[in-house]
């Protein structure tokens, strides 16, 4: 075994310093993509509301946070067993060379689009590298006292960075849709050279062997359920969504029996990928199930108020649909506002009083701001907006830093990289059921609304009853993209027939017909899914309540040293299966 040397007093903050700058790289460069996606079609050339083109758009924004989920939770692991600090680096590296990638594409079409959409995964890698590994160097270089405010600095820089992405997407696509990838260049470069000089692991090595069943069932299992919630929200057949589909099914059945066999491969081997002993912490399990939770409220909170801001608001506002994307992102700093006056404060107290009233009182706080939101009309007055978007910030930022902190503290010092990998799967894979959780309630809610109001508006117009009858059975889901998007879909659907309708179209091609006609029935689809939100965040707060008080009566025993699993970069240097030495982390420097 090879013992670390003393630990530099400032080592500390180097950690810090290095891996809220990857982090914030990376969700800006998540989020920058959701607000540029009507100028990466326009630039490739391709029509996002052609049916056969549906797929790609939700890949291309899905897609990153689908490998992101599925890897993370090996990345962690393999940051135990060869490095996490070698890991993350790898990660940096990974993440700037397909950033380069993705702004040189001169392909358009299908062909463009299935390029980014290909470097968007890999970036996905680089990512989950990132990601899985943050959480645990953190961890190994503060000690137990400073944690919480260490996480919360690096969790604001995980949810400003989705908000800084929005802004800089508005600024930047368009002037050319290649910049919102050619930004993250120079920064990336400049952490990853950093990181190689500056970082370090602080551990000792022992060991082990690769759990490769688990990690083949664990990613078909989780790939296969997520393809098939990215596949449920698009229609099928005469259907408004997919959820009936033969192919759905068998995805979300077979990815559902394969995880269950992931959980019976992980009981048996000795060196489990996922180490399902954890779960025996009450303080690990209720604490995961918490931000599984509120994670599940949030995710598809985003996308929610870009489709509201962009698709309706503004444009009903005098707002071009060409301006849509950078407004939308600067009417939503509120919520990142909300989020960095609480995140510190609740970091810095919750390690000196306990985390329990901040997580039961964030959670609370984020169900009331839900319920808020549900009762504002859809031409809402900006500044009660505003403020409810201050409130929802503030509760996560109540709640996110003692949360992570509360189950990083719970788990022993040489499963952390394996604990943070878990705790980061459950957040992300809930991001991507968020979205197709909140887009299937909201279509849901417009499927009985939306015919009627599409019908009637157009009939109104002068469209010929039989047009707008077919017009109004438009996919739900189309309209919502065409919202989210900020595109106007009759006049590409009416074509030559506007010139014969009474004032030539002017009207109907007007940038406030569209999201005035649709406004009514979209309120009702986001009240149903604003219910959900309110529901899981509730259900996060008793969890929260529970976490901290089984947290005193059954603290974490003291583990003896496991070993882990073999090191995935010695066996791909040595092309076989062998044993190689594992990380294992000291006491954290004081």
């Amino acid at each position: 075994m090879d013992a670390p040397g003393p630990p530099n007093p400032h080592y500390k903050w180097i950690a810090l310093s290095n891996t809220t700058l990857g982090v914030l790289m990376v969700m800006i460069n998540q989020s920058i993509v959701l607000i540029a996606l009507p100028d990466i079609f326009r630039g490739i050339h391709l029509n996002p509301l052609d049916p056969g083109n549906t797929g790609y758009l939700l890949w291309m924004m899905m897609g990153f946070m689908v490998v992101t989920a599925v890897l993370v939770v090996t990345f962690g692991r393999l940051g135990d067993m060869y490095g996490r600090v070698r890991m993350y680096n790898m990660g940096f590296a990974v993440f700037t060379i397909c950033s380069v990638l993705l702004s040189v594409s001169w392909m358009d079409g299908s062909a463009g689009a299935l390029w980014l959409i290909g470097w968007r995964i890999v970036q996905g890698i680089g990512g989950a590298l990132l990601f899985a590994n943050s959480t645990a160097i953190l961890t190994d270089a503060f000690p137990a006292d400073q944690r919480g405010t260490a996480l919360g600095i690096n969790s604001i820089a995980a949810i400003a960075g989705s908000f800084l992405g929005l802004l800089l997407g508005g600024v930047l696509a368009p002037v050319d849709w290649k910049l919102i990838f050619l930004v993250s260049v120079p920064v990336g470069i400049f952490g990853t050279i950093w990181a190689y000089v500056k970082l370090h692991d602080t551990g000792v090595r022992r060991k082990a062997r690769m759990d490769w069943w688990g990690n083949i069932t664990f990613a078909l299992g989780l790939i296969s359920i997520l393809v098939g919630i990215t596949y449920g929200i698009q229609p099928y057949g005469s259907s408004a969504m997919g959820w009936s589909s033969p192919w759905v099914l068998a995805a979300l059945i077979g990815g559902a029996l394969v995880l269950v066999l992931f959980v019976v491969i992980e009981n048996k081997v000795p060196e489990p990928l996922f180490r399902l002993s954890l779960f025996r912490l009450r303080a690990f399990t209720a604490g995961n199930i918490a931000n599984l939770l509120i994670s599940l409220g949030r995710g598809g909170l985003q996308f929610a108020l870009i489709i509201w801001l962009q698709g309706i608001w503004l444009p009903l506002h005098g707002y071009s649909f060409q301006d849509t994307p950078l407004w939308a992102g600067i009417y939503m700093i509120p919520l990142t506002i909300g989020l960095l006056l609480a995140a510190p404060v609740s970091g810095w107290l919750s390690d000196r009083l306990g985390p329990r009233a901040f997580t039961v009182g964030g959670a609370l706080v984020i169900a009331a701001s839900f319920g808020a939101l549900m009762v504002l009309p859809t031409d809402f007055n900006y500044w009660i907006f505003a403020f409810l978007l201050v409130l929802n910030g503030v509760g996560s930022g109540l709640f996110i830093s003692p949360n992570r902190a509360e189950i990083m503290n719970s788990v022993p010092a040489e499963s952390r990289g394996v604990g943070a990998g878990m705790n980061a799967t459950f957040q992300n894979a809930a991001s991507v059921l968020s979205i197709g959780i909140f887009f299937s309630l909201m279509v849901t809610g417009l499927t009985h609304t939306l015919p009627p109001a599409l019908h009637d508006g157009l009939i109104q117009q002068g469209v010929p009853a039989s047009q707008a009858s077919a017009l109004s059975h438009l996919p739900p889901i189309g309209v919502l993209f065409a919202a989210f998007l900020g595109y106007n879909p009759f006049q590409q659907l009416l074509g030559n027939s506007l010139a014969k309708l009474p004032d030539g179209g002017a009207h109907i091609t007007s940038k406030e017909f569209f999201p005035h006609l649709i406004s009514e029935p979209f309120h009702k689809g986001i009240v149903v899914a604003f219910w959900f939100a309110v529901t899981a965040c509730l259900i996060a707060a008793v969890s929260s309540l529970l976490t901290d008080r089984v947290g005193r009566k059954h603290p974490a025993p003291d583990w003896p040293a496991e070993s882990l699993g073999s090191e995935l970069a010695a066996v791909a240097g040595e092309g076989a299966l062998s044993l190689s030495e594992l990380v294992v982390p000291d006491e954290p420097p004081r």
